[in-house]
C-alpha cells in the first residue's frame, strides 16, 4: 500500500525521487499520466493496463468514459525507476501539473500522485476545511 507524503525536488533532467518504501510495490516500470486536479498519477504498468481494460468494458458510446480514457491513455508515458529511485517526468506532464522545482509525492492507496508544492498546499488547506462533511458523505 502506498501511504504518506514526501517533499522532493525535480532535478535538472526532469526526474523526481520515488521513496524507497514504495519502490517494491511500484516496480521498475511505471506509468505516469495526467491525474485530476492538475496532479500526476503514477502506478505500476500492469495496474495501469488493468485500469484501461476495465474502462474498455464500458460501451463505446459512453462519451464520458471515452473522453477520460483518451486523456488518461493519450497523456501517459511508461517510465523506468532507476537504481537511485529516480523517475523521469516528461515535459508535457510537468507542464500539465505546473510542476516547479519543489513537489510533493503523495501515496494514495494504490497509486502515487505528484503535485507542485504550492498546488498541494492549497489543495490540502481547502480539503481540510471540509474534511468532516466530506467524510460524512463518503463514510455512510
Amino acid at each position: 500500500m502506498l501511504l504518506g507524503q514526501f517533499q522532493h525536488t525535480v532535478d535538472v533532467k526532469g526526474r523526481v525521487f520515488i521513496p524507497a518504501r514504495w519502490r517494491e510495490e511500484l516496480g521498475e516500470s511505471v506509468v505516469v499520466t495526467e491525474g485530476l486536479n492538475r496532479c500526476l498519477y503514477v502506478m505500476p504498468s500492469d495496474r495501469f493496463e488493468a485500469k484501461l481494460e476495465d474502462m474498455e468494458q464500458q460501451p463505446l458510446e459512453h462519451e464520458a468514459t471515452q473522453t477520460y480514457l483518451r486523456v488518461l491513455a493519450g497523456s501517459a508515458s511508461e517510465e523506468q525507476v532507476d537504481k537511485q529511485g529516480r523517475m523521469n517526468i516528461p515535459e508535457h506532464l510537468r507542464q500539465y501539473a505546473g510542476l516547479g522545482k519543489e513537489v510533493f509525492v503523495v501515496g494514495v492507496s494504490r497509486r502515487v500522485e505528484i503535485w507542485d508544492k504550492d498546488s498541494w498546499t492549497r489543495y490540502r488547506e481547502a480539503a481540510e476545511v471540509n474534511y468532516e462533511s466530506i467524510a460524512q458523505k463518503v463514510l455512510r
